[in-house]
């Protein structure tokens, strides 16, 4: 290889140059994204950006080692031809590559029927979809209204109470963060929100969009009617392959790779962050996409070595880990919660209190766990994951059920 493009400029583009110029290639990188920064923490747009205490230039990511790499920002790749080993650019420009990096990201969703245009409406993904958000929250002092209850949408809603604005969150889940870390701790969390003065509209939707002057109507499907000067739709993301149709790549809810992160169907393109799904043999052999930052930049580099190692690459086998941080409440996870089919209390604070550690079980065995404001106790049962889901196999494993603790 003479050239290795990467299509896309955000942390996982960005781990991925710096692990190609450690491993040695010292041909051409060149790096094209559609957003004109350099690659920023993405994280603290819902969280410093918001409340005003970092500004976006304040956001922007060292790079750890020498990258002597092409920056091509502002720029927005079209089509792929992986025959040609083409990417297609703006006025017609075509950009060859021997070694392709797929990490173009994920979009935010849309609400089917939402007045996406409308100036009070908004999502939060990008620098700029931050800036605008913050120039209508200081137009508008009026009531806010979050549509989504995972972790996008609750840390904007702890973000605006520190600023005291009201807000509600519209979620059609019973209880918030369900998904992501079960019934149990979503009810606390759900609870902590309340504590903190976010109104809750649980177990509903937005059947009709209705702007008014004075703000705009949402009208719920409990019959219920929320006015408010500002709305942020907070209802996840999709990844942004649009440009990849018609490439003979499987896109199909993300660039579908497999276990060494090359795309399948082309030996000669990888792809890393929130744009793939890959199967992680550490928990089972179904491809998935992890949303999370620390994985984005662990899977760039990742990707970079499988694209140099060819068919001699590994398997990318991490236990993915994330972090929130709501009014105060630090929640910590690690391994596939979602993957859980029973609990297991690992740590329990004192009676309505938030140090609490809980166990996602399945097959007798550990696939994840979650903690609220329990950092040492996460690092020991990270570990005990870790052991538990070793990669290959370790034999005589302690089973879940073995640890001390009562199933929920």
């Amino acid at each position: 290889m003479t050239r290795i493009v990467l299509a896309g400029a955000g942390v996982a583009a960005l781990r991925a140059a710096e692990r190609l110029r450690e491993l040695g290639f010292d041909g051409e990188v060149i790096l094209v994204g559609a957003e004109p920064e350099w690659p920023y923490h993405r994280p603290a747009l819902a969280k410093q950006l918001l409340t005003g205490t970092r500004r976006p230039g304040d956001l922007a990511l060292a790079s750890y080692g020498r990258l002597d790499v092409l920056w091509r920002r502002g720029t927005a790749v079209s089509a792929v031809d992986t025959g040609r080993r083409v990417l297609a650019l703006p006025g017609g420009e075509e950009l060859r590559y021997d070694g392709l990096i797929i990490a173009t990201g994920a979009e935010a969703r849309h609400l089917p029927g939402a007045p996406v245009h409308d100036p009070r409406v908004h999502v939060l993904r990008t620098v700029a979809d931050a800036v605008s958000l913050q120039r209508t929250l200081g137009q508008d002092r009026g009531p806010v209204a979050i549509i989504g209850g995972g972790f996008t949408g609750c840390e904007i809603a702890s973000s605006l109470r520190e600023l005291d604005r009201e807000v509600t969150i519209v979620s059609r889940g019973p209880v918030l963060l369900r998904d992501a870390v079960g019934a149990y701790l979503g009810r606390k969390i759900t609870e902590l929100h309340a504590a903190h003065g976010v109104r809750l509209a649980l177990g509903a939707t937005v059947r009709r969009w209705i702007p008014a002057r004075g703000g705009m109507a949402l009208y719920l499907s409990n019959d219920k009617v929320l006015v408010a000067g500002t709305v942020v739709v907070a209802v996840g993301s999709a990844p942004a392959v649009g440009w990849l149709r018609g490439s003979g790549l499987s896109v199909a809810g993300g660039v579908r790779c497999g276990a060494t992160c090359h795309a399948l169907g082309a030996a000669d393109v990888v792809a890393a962050g929130d744009v793939a799904q890959w199967p992680n043999p550490r928990f089972d052999e179904i491809p998935r996409r992890v949303e999370h930052w620390l994985n984005a930049g662990e899977m760039g580099r990742a990707a970079a070595e499988s694209l140099l190692a060819g068919a001699g690459a590994r398997p990318f086998t991490p236990i993915p880990r994330f972090w929130s941080e709501q009014h105060g409440i630090r929640i910590q996870a690690a391994g596939m919660p979602s993957l859980g089919r029973d609990t297991v209390e690992l740590l329990a604070g004192p009676s309505g209190g938030n140090r609490v550690v809980t166990g996602f079980v399945r097959d007798g065995s550990l696939i994840g766990v979650v903690g609220l404001n329990s950092p040492d106790e996460m690092l020991k049962w990270t570990a005990e994951l870790a052991r538990q889901r070793a990669w290959p196999p370790a034999p005589n494993v302690v089973a879940a059920h073995q640890v001390p603790g009562s199933r929920r």
